[in-house]
């Protein structure tokens, strides 16, 4: 089960944080600067369905990456890669909802995938080890985890 949990939280939060940036590239309106660089890799065609990469697909990866990244805490117990994990997609959601009517949510926006991006560059150049609460019990002798 350990297993499992561990790849999937592996895999899914790179793939939320990739279908983020990817369904912000479709939103020329509201993102620009992400649009202009999706349009120069090829992406341009996706502004056809910007509505739906807005209103849809945007959230539905950050509350997958924010959950991905909460159940990752259970498998590693490193609160600071769980947290920093977390505040990317919190952003995201907090300014595409609340926080929209503000000039400044658009910067708060792009700071969120950004960061979601490099967390889970550095998930992936740095992966996680387990480490031991006070539940936790040492492997008997001879065994490794």
């Amino acid at each position: 089960m350990q297993k499992i949990v561990r790849a999937v939280t592996l895999m899914g939060d790179k793939a939320s944080s990739l279908g983020a940036l990817l369904s912000a590239a479709g939103c020329a309106m509201c993102f620009p600067a992400i649009a202009t660089l999706g349009a120069t890799m090829g992406l341009g065609f996706l502004s056809r369905w910007e509505g739906l990469f807005i209103n849809s697909l945007l959230p539905a990866f950050a509350v997958t990456a924010l959950l991905l990244h909460a159940l990752g805490w259970r498998a590693h117990r490193q609160w600071h890669r769980s947290l920093a994990g977390m505040i990317g997609p919190a952003l995201l959601l907090l300014s595409l909802y609340p926080w929209f009517r503000y000039g400044w949510s658009t910067y708060v926006t792009y700071f969120a995938l950004a960061m979601m991006v490099t967390v889970s560059i550095a998930d992936l150049l740095i992966p996680a080890s387990r480490r031991c609460d006070a539940q936790c019990e040492p492997p008997a002798s001879g065994e490794t985890e």
